[in-house]
């Protein structure tokens, strides 16, 4: 099988703007040329990659999962390409990295100024975003690590190095009814009305799931966010809202008034980490990264894994 790199260009371009028409134009090609190059793909491959209608170019069923292998090793190709050409031309090549906001002061600035003394010449790519999303474009190639909480269970294609331990409690205000009663337990949050992120967020998940564990109903979600408890900590401390925190940011200089639940079942054991992508090796100036990471690493507890991402990491 002969495919032509140029071929799957074209193939990846018509799958995101969805008309050959627009593909053309974001490329620089002409529609017949991109045509061409989509029939001569379908050729090697044996199977059709779209079907083609009135409102555009819809993918097949076989051409997702092909876009989304495809479409990673492009990025790796393209990068390996510029890694390449940097290093000829005297550079250090360019880092993407991916980190919790938890993080980003704590682990990631302290790494990022010594390699910039090491490698002067070297560009970072940051993206500061929650878990799910970091992992999601570290498993595309678009990032070559991140840092945030390790998963309880790390997918297959994945490994991490953990750097430090940083639980995740259950809080409320200080002065909350439930802190006055002489025992706290997980069955008193049954009438609580919370604050937590959406329900693809993996803390929100592990209080669902911690809750379910106990035969409980799922919480009662008042307040909906995208992104870290500590940014509307002043909700917490006006309110009888319960919310997840990490331990780092619970000690933090920029939130007071608030205090952990006090009961075994309101904390989550983690480690926080780099994970990276398991079959594909870090290119140095991704390694030289980790190095410092690691160089610079905290204690972590001998659970080697989270029970559950962290609310905002």
């Amino acid at each position: 099988m002969a495919v032509r790199l140029d071929d799957i260009d074209y193939f990846l371009a018509v799958a995101e703007h969805g008309q050959v028409r627009r593909a053309a134009g974001a490329l620089g090609l002409s529609q017949p040329a991109l045509t061409k190059g989509l029939q001569r793909l379908e050729k090697e491959l044996g199977f059709p990659l779209f079907e083609r209608g009135a409102r555009g170019m819809t993918m097949t069923p076989v051409a997702a999962q092909f876009r989304q292998r495809t479409k990673a090793l492009r990025a790796s190709l393209g990068d390996a390409i510029k890694e390449a050409a940097d290093l000829h031309l005297g550079a250090m090549g360019l880092l993407r990295v991916g980190v919790s906001p938890l993080y980003a002061q704590q682990l990631f600035v302290p790494a990022c100024l010594k390699l910039h003394q090491q490698r002067p010449a070297a560009r970072l790519r940051v993206d500061i975003n929650l878990n799910d999303a970091l992992i999601a474009a570290l498993r595309l190639g678009d990032l070559d690590l991140s840092i945030h909480a390790i998963p309880r269970v790390l997918p297959e294609d994945l490994e991490a190095v953990p750097l430090m331990s940083d639980d995740l409690c259950m809080v409320v205000r200080e002065g909350h009814p439930l802190l006055s009663r002489r025992r706290v337990r997980l069955q008193d949050l049954v009438d609580a009305q919370w604050m937590l992120p959406g329900p693809g967020v993996a803390g929100r998940r592990g209080v669902e799931a911690r809750l379910a564990e106990a035969g409980l109903p799922p919480p009662r979600v008042a307040v909906e966010v995208s992104n870290t408890a500590g940014q509307l900590s002043r909700l917490l401390v006006h309110s009888d809202l319960v919310s997840i925190m990490s331990e780092a940011m619970l000690a933090g200089r920029g939130v007071t008034g608030l205090a952990p639940l006090p009961f075994a079942e309101a904390r989550f054991t983690r480690a926080i980490g780099a994970v990276m992508r398991a079959a594909h090796p870090l290119p140095p100036l991704a390694r030289r990264f980790l190095e410092i990471l690691q160089e610079g690493r905290k204690p972590v507890s001998e659970t080697p894994a989270a029970d559950v991402q962290g609310f905002g990491d």
